[in-house]
């Protein structure tokens, strides 16, 4: 299946991950493209971001026949047939202290093959990190998005945030302004 413009991040995600894992390269969709999935594209961005701890090298060959290229920064990847792009922050997965395996990350089915993508309580433990960390309101603002759309385990979330030093109570406005 080629990438064409308008296809979406969860296409382009989903086609991505099976690429990578063909060439044997573990590789898990987090960060805001999996807000973007997530919260039914109510929250849009351009890059995607995989975590992996494989070698830019072996990165170029896996996504050579998909059309993307490395930039010219060696940060990104490029495709010429749409403005989403690939990064791949280096491993370990982890948000705020706690770091996941990628062997324990599921794949999420979609209608263009199997994706690895953090949980949805992943995602919105990657965003509270940011907020708590880094003060970026919209990082919050996308735990909210994707805690109203998905099931997130708000038990599992109030141990992170003690883990992070941050009054669990916090999780209880999470999950008001969340609507569940």
């Amino acid at each position: 299946m080629p990438i064409y413009p308008d296809a979406t991040a969860e296409e382009v995600a989903a086609l991505v991950s099976q690429t990578l894992e063909a060439a044997g390269i573990k590789a898990t969709l987090s960060g805001g493209g999996a807000v973007c999935i997530y919260s039914d594209n109510e929250y849009t961005s351009r890059d995607l971001d995989f975590v992996t701890s494989e070698r830019r090298d072996r990165l170029s060959a896996a996504l050579m026949p998909l059309g993307f290229a490395l930039a010219g920064d060696r940060r990104h990847f490029t495709h010429p047939d749409t403005d989403l792009f690939l990064e791949f922050p280096a491993a370990p997965l982890s948000f705020g202290n706690r770091v996941v395996q990628q062997d324990d990350i599921p794949r999420l089915e979609t209608p263009w093959g199997a994706l690895r993508i953090v949980t949805p309580t992943l995602c919105v433990m990657d965003r509270l990190a940011a907020f708590w960390h880094w003060r970026d309101r919209q990082s919050w603002d996308q735990a909210v998005l994707v805690a109203g759309r998905q099931n997130v385990d708000y038990d599992e979330l109030a141990a992170f945030a003690k883990d992070e030093g941050v009054n669990p109570g916090v999780i209880d406005k999470l999950r008001d302004q969340a609507g569940r």
